[in-house]
């Protein structure tokens, strides 16, 4: 790594006025730094949110915008084989998506058999032992492909799937939402 140990010190105390010392790049950036959060102003990201209040305002987001298409199976479908039944929320595609798009964010080149591990749960067998099940590949497969289409993410070269400049844009923008606790 390009920074030395000893000029990390420097970034957390003020800058004493013999600076000299220090390269120009790591000056320029403690004094941007420091004017930036002096005026008050506060960065809001998506790691900034807290992650349920963050996937609700985007399910939220999502549903009014329109332009995530519900295919028919979505009410009859179940998650995984380890679930007996399909979800009793009418929009758990929505909070699924939300869910998604949110770990993408986070750590890009996530892919469907990624997320068949997350959202994998145990498999009750009756009187033998649980194991663990991966949940649906379709479903996953049918998310990403819907928020590609929408532009929020894109194909990774090293595998799986990363969000775009606009997709970081739109989740940016509904964390600052989330934040403030707008119902917009």
């Amino acid at each position: 790594f390009w920074l030395k140990p000893s000029w990390l010190g420097a970034l957390a105390t003020p800058l004493p006025p013999r600076t000299r010392k220090l390269p120009h790049f790591l000056r320029m950036a403690c004094s941007l730094y420091d004017d930036y959060f002096k005026e008050g102003q506060v960065i809001t990201t998506v790691k900034d949110v807290d992650d349920a209040k963050f996937i609700a305002a985007f399910s939220q987001h999502l549903k009014r915008q329109g332009r995530f298409e519900i295919p028919k199976w979505a009410d009859i479908v179940k998650t995984g084989k380890s679930k007996e039944l399909a979800p009793y929320d009418p929009d758990w595609l929505y909070v699924r998506t939300a869910s998604m798009v949110r770990k993408i964010y986070i750590r890009g080149g996530t892919g469907v058999g990624a997320f068949r591990k997350i959202y994998g749960s145990q498999h009750r067998r009756g009187t033998c032992t649980k194991v663990f099940a991966k949940s649906s590949g379709k479903i996953a497969r049918y998310i990403l492909q819907q928020l590609e289409e929408m532009g929020l993410v894109e194909q990774d070269e090293n595998g799986g799937r990363r969000i775009t400049k606009e997709g970081q844009r739109e989740l940016d923008t509904v964390a600052v939402q989330a934040a403030t606790g707008e119902e917009d």
